[in-house]
């Protein structure tokens, strides 16, 4: 080193202390963490620091992008603590290395072709566990296992905060490969410009460099599209390839890209015009935008799961924390993810009809990711006296669907009877055509009707990785581009003419016991321990939509006579004109027989305007003993 650099090297030294003194003046160069040891309470929830061959863990962070006790920094304007480690130590992405159903999933794979077990464990591991495989790898070795996993503590940290954070931007080339690309140098990338580099430089050996490509949905595109290698029913390679998910590629064929919305938009949500602090005990400027790092998505389930057996899996967290990651994950899905409606069609004397109209609010298909997850439209009918007289769908006491298809459920345009439902889902199938649910048997795709997100276009150039699949031409499936879906009802009437109420739920489920009922008659440590917490958890789906409508008794409709009242419905004037011998009476029904207008006629002819909204009407004319009905269209 020559001595001008010297110089410049040392003063840059000093000028680094100084400035960290200033900031922090009580501070000791040896003790430079903020918060306490008592700062969480029982301890329970504190998170491991640990360095690995590349990475740092959690704990690391959490010094500084943790809890604040002074409540300074991380607080928004209302005063709410929304500290990214918090917010991310609840969500699946901070638990996808201990996921008891991931592992028993994986050792399901492996029992099934054990001489693939190096290539699973290390596939499996990229994105549930890359601090350790990708530090593994740093040092050699080219597989990493889930033993190895086990062993690693800041592997167990999961998606932790470098996992993105010192991901350099993507290469196009890997966009089907389910590979991240880590900055060889400690980097750690935000989306700040000229972010404070000295308290994170001294505090973890990090420094903080702007990166446009942490608020790009391209980051999280290593792990959100997978594509396996296809194998036979005997474990051979059969050369061909199976897209598993793509929910990457899923947004590349939407409407988002173009009007700047990202994976990041929702999933880390920002605080609208709020800036905050970023650093705990130090003087750093407020940043905006703040991004909220709750990472949620959809499963519910397996987040309930988790904290109900937190001691056993290991997890760092208080069981309050669970509580709201859950609520955000319900809150995602029952508001942020369908819009629902439901619609009377006509009510004739042996068939009701209605629609049930669905639309994708996502960026991506809905479910979307690991094949398991799926949602379905569970339907009533009930008579006046509250007793059900159609039924599709529904769970048993195990959360099956009742009228499901043994093997699998086909798409549905109409339904007509009970042993049909509308189940949202991808299928798997093997190189026999058979149904499976083990990822490398995975060959052709026999349904996916997963509801695809607004713009999605058979002409776009990620159409191969995302395909529909149907079974038949759907006209109201995503037409045009919308991302929605419309469900005719046929419901038998079965000579019931009374009034009727309708009930419509949309669930999601995100471990269906299909998905788990084969896996469980195999049996290996992992399988067992998360078939144990399996049998004792609340399996119930979530409840995503919820919609009724009353319909009126059935007004039957007579042929006029020549002796009878008459009506004429004059259409472009919104009139009906009648002529009747004696004083009568002009009632005016929709179609589900509800009254809208009622009037007295007196005899002779008269004309009679009706402020209506556009649909069918029935309008009945009672002049003493006779009757004369006539149906019109407004």
């Amino acid at each position: 080193m020559k001595r001008s650099q010297r110089i410049v090297f040392s003063a840059l030294l000093v000028m680094s202390a100084v400035l960290y003194l200033q900031m922090k003046p009580n501070a000791k160069m040896q003790s430079i963490y903020y918060h306490h040891s008592t700062h969480r309470g029982n301890g329970l929830d504190s998170l491991y620091e640990g360095e690995n061959e590349m990475f740092a863990s959690s704990g690391k962070c959490d010094h500084c992008h943790g809890k604040d006790a002074d409540g300074v920094a991380s607080v928004d304007f209302f005063g709410n603590d929304v500290n990214v480690v918090d917010d991310w130590k609840t969500s699946m992405m901070a638990l996808s290395a201990r996921d008891p159903y991931w592992r028993a999933k994986v050792s399901e794979e492996v029992l099934f072709n054990p001489d693939h077990q190096e290539e699973l464990e290390n596939l499996c591991t990229k994105c549930h566990a890359p601090l350790g495989n990708y530090a593994s790898q740093s040092i050699g070795n080219p597989h990493y296992s889930i033993a190895s996993m086990s062993e690693d503590p800041v592997a167990l940290d999961g998606v932790s905060c470098l996992a993105c954070h010192r991901q350099d931007p993507q290469p196009r080339a890997a966009l089907h490969t389910g590979q991240l690309f880590f900055n060889p140098n400690k980097i750690a990338f935000g989306p700040y410009t000229s972010p404070l580099i000295t308290p994170m430089a001294l505090s973890s050996q990090y420094t903080p460099e702007f990166g446009g490509h942490i608020n790009d949905s391209k980051l999280c595109a290593g792990c959100h599209s997978l594509i396996t290698q296809t194998v036979d029913l005997e474990g051979q390679p059969t050369g061909t390839e199976f897209v598993e998910q793509a929910t990457w590629h899923e947004w590349l064929n939407s409407a988002y890209p173009a009007e700047g919305i990202s994976c990041q938009s929702c999933h880390l949500p920002r605080l609208p015009k709020q800036a905050v602090i970023l650093s705990a005990g130090y003087n750093t400027p407020p940043r905006e935008p703040y991004g909220l790092h709750e990472l949620t998505g959809g499963n519910v389930f397996m987040l309930e799961l988790m904290k109900d057996n937190r001691s056993a899996l290991g997890i760092a967290a208080e069981e309050e924390a669970f509580d709201e990651t859950i609520q955000k994950t319900k809150d995602m899905l029952q508001q942020r993810s369908v819009e629902s409606n439901l619609t009377l069609i006509e009510r004739e004397q042996d068939t009701l009809r209605f629609d049930v109209f669905l639309r994708n609010l996502t960026g991506h298909k809905m479910p979307s990711g690991y094949p398991a997850r799926r949602m379905s439209v569970h339907v009533q009918v009930l008579n006046d006296q509250n007793e059900v007289i159609f039924s599709s769908g529904g769970f048993n006491d195990s959360q099956e669907i009742i009228g499901e298809n043994a093997d699998w459920e086909p798409h549905h345009d109409a339904i007509r009877s009970e042993d049909q439902v509308q189940i949202y889902e991808m299928v798997m199938g093997d190189v026999a055509g058979q149904r499976t649910t083990l990822l490398e048997r995975g060959a052709v795709h026999l349904k996916d009707n997963r509801l695809v997100p607004r713009g999605f276009s058979v002409e776009h150039p990620q159409y191969d990785t995302t395909q529909i699949v149907l079974g038949f031409q759907d006209s109201n499936f995503n037409t045009p581009e919308s991302g929605t879906d419309i469900i005719h009802y046929h419901i038998p009437m079965e000579g019931y003419l009374g009034s009727l109420s309708v009930e419509v739920k949309v669930y999601y489920q995100s471990v269906p016991p299909n998905w788990v009922s084969s896996m469980f008659e195999s049996s290996t440590p992992e399988i067992d321990a998360f078939e144990e917490m399996y049998s004792s958890a609340d399996k119930s789906p979530v409840l995503m939509k919820e919609m009724t409508m009353d319909v009126g008794v059935f007004v039957r409709l007579e042929e006029a006579e020549e002796d009878r009242p008459m009506m004429i419905w004059q259409h472009r004037l919104s009139q009906i004109q009648v002529s009747t011998k004696e004083r009568s009476i002009l009632r005016i029904y929709d179609v589900s027989g509800k009254l809208l207008i009622e009037r007295v006629i007196t005899s002779g002819p008269s004309v009679h305007s009706v402020d209506l909204s556009h649909g069918t009407y029935i309008a009945v004319l009672e002049e003493g003993k006779k009757r004369s009905v006539l149906r019109f269209i407004k």
